[in-house]
C-alpha cells in the first residue's frame, strides 16, 4: 500500500525525474537502441533462456564481441545468475574490491532512473557518463552497423549494451569486473566469459520466475543458470535452495571439476541482533560468520556489520558477496576483512529496502509519513 501510495505521489513529480534520466548527450544512442528489439518491454520467447534450439543464439554475441577484440577477455569476471538478490549481491561484491582498492567494473539490469546505472566504472562506482556512453556508440557504430546486417537485424538491444560494458571495462582497464546476467545463465548474452577469464560463478537463488522462458519448470530454470559454471572455477551459491534443485547444480559443478562453497553452509552463521537509525537513516546490526572446509578453506569473522541494506535476504546476499570475496582472496586477490566489512557497510540501492527521510517524503507530498521502497 505504501508502496502504491509513493507511485502515485512520485507520478505527480516525474516530470523533475525525467529531466535526471533524459540526457541529451544520449540523444544519438538512445535513439538507437529503441530502435532495436527489447525483451525487457516486449516480453521474452518461450524457451529463450534455455540451452536448446529455442534458446538466445549465443553464437551471434561471440560474432559481436569479434569485431571488437574480444575486449571481456582482457579482464577476470565474477558472473552473477539467481532469480533474487542478483543486484545487491554484485552491488556488496563491487563495493568491497572497490574498497580494496580495485578499479572495479559492475554491469546489473534492469535500471531505474537512466540506463547509466547499468555500467558502474572504475575506483568511485559512479555510472558511466553520458558523454563517454555517447563518444563510444560512434566510436563503434560502423561495426554495428556491419554487424546488423550480417545477423539480419537480430541483435537486440541488451547484446548491444552488453557488449558496450565489456568494451568499457576493457577501455578503461579494470581490474576485475561484477557481471550480473539478464536472463538464466547459459545463453544470456553475457555468458561469452571462458573459464580462463572467469574468477568465480554466483548463483544466488531458483525461483519461479520467467518459466516459460527458462523452460517450464524450477529444474530447467537451475539448468539454465548452472550454464555459467565454468571449467574449474570455483563456485559459490547463495541459497537456500530446495535440495534436489541444489544437487542440480552441484552435479553440473561437479562435472565442471568446480569447488563450491555454500553461503548457507551449517559451519557459516549469519545472525540479524537489531536495528537503528542514524541520520534519518536505518540499518540493521548483524553478525557474518563463515567458515568454509570443504573444497576451499577459509573463514572470516565479522561482528556488529552495520547493513544500509535491510532484510534477511539483504543479510543473506551480503553473506554470499563475503563468500565471494574469500573466494578471491583464495585466488590470491588481496582483501582484507576490514575491506569486507567497510564494503558491506557503505552498499545502499535505490528501491532495495529504501527508507525515505522525513524530508524526502516531503517533497512527495507526505509529510509526516514513512515510505518503504523495496526492490527485493
Amino acid at each position: 500500500m505504501l508502496l502504491s501510495l509513493f507511485r502515485r505521489e512520485f507520478a505527480r513529480g516525474v516530470c523533475s525525474i525525467r529531466t535526471l534520466s533524459s540526457n541529451p548527450e544520449m540523444k544519438d544512442l538512445s535513439d538507437y537502441l529503441d530502435s532495436l528489439k527489447n525483451f525487457e518491454k516486449s516480453g521474452l520467447p518461450r524457451g529463450a533462456g534455455t540451452d536448446s534450439d529455442e534458446g538466445f543464439d549465443l553464437g551471434r554475441m561471440r560474432r559481436l564481441m569479434e569485431r571488437f577484440g574480444n575486449p571481456h577477455t582482457n579482464f577476470k569476471a565474477v558472473h552473477i545468475a539467481g532469480t533474487k538478490g542478483k543486484g545487491s549481491t554484485a552491488a556488496f561484491i563491487s563495493n568491497i574490491l572497490r574498497t580494496e582498492g580495485y578499479s572495479v567494473g559492475c554491469y546489473t539490469s534492469p535500471h531505474i532512473l537512466t540506463i547509466r546505472e547499468r555500467i558502474l566504472l572504475g575506483r568511485s562506482g559512479h555510472p558511466v557518463s553520458g558523454k563517454l556512453l555517447n563518444d563510444l556508440f560512434h566510436r563503434i557504430k560502423p561495426k554495428l552497423e556491419q554487424a546488423m546486417k550480417e545477423e539480419n537485424g537480430c541483435i537486440s538491444h541488451f547484446e548491444v549494451f552488453t557488449a558496450m560494458a565489456f568494451v568499457l571495462f576493457a577501455d578503461e582497464n579494470v581490474d576485475i569486473a561484477v557481471i550480473e546476467a539478464g536472463l538464466g545463465g547459459a545463453r544470456d548474452a553475457t555468458n561469452i566469459i571462458s573459464s580462463s577469464g572467469l574468477a568465480a560463478a554466483v548463483i544466488t537463488t531458483v525461483g519461479e520466475e520467467h518459466l516459460a522462458a527458462l523452460g517450464g519448470s524450477l529444474e530447467t530454470i537451475a539448468m539454465a543458470k548452472a550454464g555459467i559454471i565454468k571449467q574449474g572455477c570455483p563456485l559459490v551459491l547463495g541459497g537456500p535452495f530446495v535440495p534436489h534443485i541444489e544437487r542440480i547444480i552441484r552435479d553440473k559443478a561437479a562435472t565442471m571439476e568446480s569447488p563450491v562453497v555454500s553461503a548457507y553452509d551449517t559451519g557459516n552463521r549469519c545472525t540479524l541482533k537489531s536495528f537503528s537509525i542514524v541520520n534519518g537513516r536505518p540499518y540493521q546490526i548483524c553478525d557474518i560468520v563463515i567458515q568454509v572446509v570443504k573444497d576451499l578453506k577459509m573463514s572470516c569473522k565479522l561482528h556488529d556489520v552495520k547493513l544500509k541494506m535491510l532484510g534477511d535476504h539483504q543479510l543473506q546476499n551480503a553473506a554470499t558477496a563475503t563468500c565471494v570475496a574469500l573466494c578471491l582472496r583464495n585466488l590470491g586477490w588481496s582483501i582484507s576483512d576490514e575491506s569486507i566489512r567497510s564494503g558491506l557497510e557503505h552498499t545502499h540501492l535505490l528501491g532495495r529496502s529504501q527508507f525515505l527521510t522525513s524530508e524526502e517524503a516531503g517533497v512527495l507530498g507526505l509529510t509526516g509519513a514513512t515510505v518503504l521502497l523495496d526492490g527485493g
